[in-house]
């Protein structure tokens, strides 16, 4: 009798073992609008990612975001944060990912450097880095977002391509898009590479004109780019009513 149950107890403990290594991962990586400071809310300020957590079954699913404020497409790879993600990307995991608001920036000088080219062709420019005094190819917005997507692919995880949410930025009653840079340019490359797409810029831009301007200045008290808990909240939500929307994509079954 005891070495039966030591047995059965043996069997549970396996079954547990490989229900844990099996468990996928969802990897979030963007700029601030994903999560901003460390993802605690200092300022008041949040991140959409920061509420991901809440979207899905954590029973059945890991989710961990690795977005950092005043990062680029460009800088989220250059600084070796990519490279510790693909070190733990398995078959099986998703990566939903969000860049375009730092892209624009200088490409080369002592501040930032975060710039990457625009566009999604396959031009670069050779540049000794004034920030990091290092030698650099510095490539387009698309080429950094193609890799991700890419190297997603090729580990056998699944890659979900978010256009940039938009800043509180209107005129004549409209929010601001980047549907003719950013967000096509991310929508391209989603198309491309055959990966799910979600054009957040659209989408949320809609929602803040539906609640008005004057809800929508709620939400970000301190600039026109970071949200308050309120506003990175309903992102959140948006971005799991896309997942839902998304057409043979088995991440929507983890979903609450």
């Amino acid at each position: 009798m005891k070495n039966k149950f030591l047995v059965l107890c043996a069997f549970v403990l396996a079954c547990s073992f490989t229900m844990l290594k099996t468990k996928p991962t969802i990897y979030i990586i963007g700029d601030s609008t994903v999560r901003n400071g460390s993802g605690a809310g200092s300022d008041g300020l949040w991140g959409w990612g920061s509420f991901m957590n809440q979207q899905f079954d954590t029973v059945k699913v890991n989710v961990e975001n690795h977005a950092i404020g005043g990062r680029s497409s460009r800088t989220f790879l250059t600084e070796g944060r990519w490279d510790k993600i693909m070190a733990k990307l398995k078959k099986g995991d998703y990566v939903i990912m969000q860049f375009g608001h730092n892209d624009g920036g200088a490409i080369n000088d002592t501040s930032r450097a975060r710039g990457s080219i625009k566009g999604i062709g396959n031009e670069s420019e050779e540049i000794d880095n004034l920030l990091t005094k290092k030698h650099e190819i510095v490539h387009s917005y698309g080429w950094y977002m193609r890799k991700y997507v890419q190297e997603t692919q090729e580990k056998g995880a699944t890659p979900i391509v978010c256009s940039l949410v938009p800043r509180n930025v209107w005129k004549n009653g409209k929010v601001e898009r980047a549907g003719q840079s950013y967000g096509l340019w991310a929508k391209q490359i989603a198309e491309e590479n055959k990966a799910y797409f979600i054009d957040l810029n659209e989408v949320v831009a809609s929602k803040y004109e539906e609640l008005g301007k004057e809800q929508v200045d709620k939400f970000f008290p301190k600039d026109h780019t970071h949200p308050n808990y309120e506003g990175s909240k309903l992102t959140a939500q948006i971005v799991s009513e896309q997942i839902q929307q998304l057409k043979k994509c088995k991440l929507k079954k983890l979903l609450k």
